[in-house]
Formats: C-alpha cells, structure tokens, sequence
C-alpha cells in the first residue's frame, strides 16, 4: 500500500528533471542542424567557377584559318570551349569560329585570320566578348 501512496504522489524532482533535460537537448538538436548548413562562401563559390562569357583581345595572326581562331587552353576551360567560339565585336558583329586550343598564348587574347576581320571592319587589338558556341 505505501507503494502504491508513492507511485501516486507527484514527485517534483521527476516533473523537473524531464523538461529541464528537453531544453539542452532542444538546444543540442540546434547545434547539430546548424552545423549541417555550409557557410556562404562554400555556396557561392560554386557559381564563380563557371564563366559564360569574358572580354579580352582580339588579335590578327596570319597563320590562323578563315574560319578558326587560336585560344588557349586555360581560358578555353574556364569557358567550356570545346569545339566552337562565338566572337562579339562592339555588341553588334558575331562571328563564329572553329577553336583551336593550343598551350602558347596568352589567357586575355585570341588570335583570328586578318583577312577576314579587315572584311568586316574590325580592327587589330580590338575588345571583344568570346562565349562558347557549342
């Protein structure tokens, strides 16, 4: 019977320690969650990597073909260039060229045929917008 008066009973350390142990483990469960979330750099990151387009020179070589134009090989991946280029001269002449991908020049020019870019008016060392055409 004396057992049955104490499981009755309300005891007051039992009620506490239930509620006190749910709020450190609700903050526990916080902790864990947040340290889930990867921090904004990690997210952004992503997104610079892929590049759609970039400015650079526009260079006469008359060893390049009619139709191809000289790139290197590192500003051709960071564009995703693999078979085709497309050049925009001004924001209102597009020409479209077959890549060749070499190790020798530089990142911030391309090489084109000077026959071709005399024909159409652009000049030597002109800025331009190259974007891949594949």
């Amino acid at each position: 019977m004396v057992e049955q008066e104490e499981m009755l009973k309300p005891s007051s350390d039992t009620s506490s320690t239930p509620s006190a142990t749910g709020k450190q483990e609700e903050k526990t469960d916080i902790k864990k969650l947040l340290a889930v979330i990867p921090p904004p750099a990690v997210v952004f990151a992503k997104e610079k990597k892929s590049l759609k387009e970039k400015r650079i020179r526009l260079q006469y070589d008359p060893s390049v073909g009619k139709d191809e134009a000289k790139i290197s090989k590192t500003l051709a991946s960071e564009l995703n260039i693999k078979n085709y280029l497309e050049v925009t001269v001004a924001g209102k002449k597009r020409f479209r060229f077959k890549a060749v991908v070499l190790e020798g020049p530089p990142n911030d020019v391309v090489y084109v045929n000077p026959e071709v870019m005399k024909l159409q008016g652009v000049a030597d060392r002109s800025i331009c917008t190259i974007r891949s055409a594949d």
